[in-house]
């Protein structure tokens, strides 16, 4: 089973209320179906954006072969910039 670390929208359907959950999942199930693990969540409708990402977890299913979306990966990087003291 091919699992895939990407976004999954929760929440309501309007534009101004989108919320995504960081999950990992099977590569064959559609984005709003059953997540195998939450990884964290990202509101982009808060200012200052709100990301909350597990990093263990992450790093967990990176070394069982997972591999993350494109937009998942930039979040991914962002959150550890910020986390690096300056």
């Amino acid at each position: 089973m091919e699992v895939s670390i990407r976004l999954q929208k929760i929440g309501k359907i309007t534009k101004l209320s989108n919320c995504f959950r960081i999950v990992a999942i099977s590569k064959s199930q559609s984005r709003d179906s059953a997540n195998l693990e939450i990884l964290g969540h990202y509101n982009p409708t808060k200012k200052p954006a709100e990301l909350v990402i597990r990093h263990e977890k992450v790093e967990k299913w990176l070394k069982q072969g997972a591999r993350m979306s494109d937009t998942v990966k930039s979040l991914v990087s962002k959150d550890k910039k910020a986390a690096v003291p300056k």
